[in-house]
């Protein structure tokens, strides 16, 4: 590491002030601060009251996602070959998947990046560090059949008006990446829904099984909720659904990594969780007598494995800049995105899915649930002043 620290200090000259390629000088800092850790603070923005700096936060929660990733990749070639009615071993099926989502990855990061770069570069401040966590995290949550140029534009929308417009990371008041789902989702409804999660390449002399559907667990849930699979199989994450957010598995995995760093916060992750399965056990007492098939009577504990409410609860509700802040207000966020996420499912048919816009709604109440909570400790502390 002598050499490069050696070769970085030698070029440095020439992209600071006065030298002649200042003006590159974010793009630089970028590259320098991802190799080496900065000897300087933030002056802005997001704050790390520790040794850490942003970028390694941000690794941190890259790391946390790698076993979504790779599962991911591996169930996206077991669903291809599932759907064909093929035998193949797991290297096969992960192989497959990884051809798959890798191009997805490289667009997201490649675009992202890139107007990260040059709005830095125009506007003369330094790289958002925010796009190493949000450029696999889009991926992540779109299906593996979605084309690469809706990935670079959910990209770009994303940055330009997820993050940049508000003046970068830590002044965004909603997830990214989850606006970026959100755009997609609105702006190209039918390839974001319906049976596209599965790829089905054509393959030399195979055809499709007549009894295989394409249709996701989410989907069908509310004409007959008893037609989804198993719960084992749901949390190990067999089904269809977007590329990183079908094995409740892999999330909790990330879970405890985020936890055990400190990075991510225990409170919303558990809240999430709790006030999902506390609706649905309430929806479950409401549920019709009369109609056993409503999706009102499905199990509580399958809202919590279905579609991508893990993968929300873990990486998506625990963002720290759109995320509520005090601990108190942390429970409240987490209790309410987890149940209006099922009150969404059970009531809203032509929306079934529900964990996006519940954190993207709470994102938007957040500063209002910390403000009611400070003030209400306030109001404690001076009746007992």
């Amino acid at each position: 590491m002598k050499f490069i620290r050696n070769l970085v200090d030698s070029v440095k000259p020439n992209f600071e002030k006065g030298g002649k390629l200042e003006k590159w000088h974010p793009a630089f800092e970028a590259f320098e601060t991802l190799l080496f850790v900065p000897g300087e603070t933030t002056k802005n923005g997001v704050h790390i009251k520790d040794a850490m700096d942003m970028k390694r936060t941000m690794m941190t929660v890259i790391i946390s996602l790698i076993p979504c990733l790779l599962f991911g990749m591996w169930n996206v070639g077991h669903q291809h070959y599932l759907a064909f009615g093929m035998e193949a071993s797991l290297m096969e099926k992960f192989i497959f998947g990884a051809l798959k989502v890798l191009p997805i990855i490289v667009v997201s990061y490649a675009v992202g990046l890139g107007v990260e770069f040059i709005f830095g570069v125009i506007k003369g401040h330094p790289i958002s560090e925010g796009y190493l966590v949000t450029g696999l995290l889009i991926p992540l949550t779109l299906p593996v059949t979605v084309p690469l140029w809706m990935v670079a534009l959910g990209a770009v929308f994303c940055t330009l008006l997820g993050k940049e417009i508000f003046g970068g990371t830590g002044f965004n008041f909603m997830n990214p990446a989850l606006l970026a789902r959100a755009f997609m989702f609105f702006a190209f409804p039918a390839f974001m829904s319906g049976e596209v999660w599965t790829d089905l390449s054509p393959e030399a002399g195979q055809t499709i099984l007549d009894a295989y559907s394409g249709a996701t667990n989410l989907a069908i849930f509310d004409n007959d909720y008893s037609a989804i699979q198993s719960v084992p199989d749901l949390f190990w994450g067999f089904e269809q659904g977007s590329i990183g957010e079908t094995s409740a598995f892999a999330c909790l995995l990330g879970a405890a990594w985020l936890i055990i760093s400190g990075v991510g916060s225990w409170r919303i992750i558990v809240s999430v969780f709790a006030g999902g399965f506390l609706t649905g056990l309430l929806m479950n007492f409401l549920a019709p007598a009369d109609n056993l098939m409503h999706s009102m009577h499905m199990p509580a504990l399958n809202h919590l494995l279905i579609g991508s409410f893990a993968f929300g609860a873990v990486f998506m509700a625990t963002d720290p800049v759109t995320a509520a802040h005090t601990q108190k207000g942390k429970v409240i966020y987490g209790l309410l995105i987890g149940a209006f996420t099922v009150i969404l499912r059970v009531f809203n048919p032509a929306y079934p899915e529900g964990v996006m816009l519940s954190i993207l709604l709470f994102n938007v109440f957040a500063p209002l649930i910390d403000h009611i909570v400070v003030e209400q400790h306030i109001k404690s502390r001076l009746k007992h002043a």
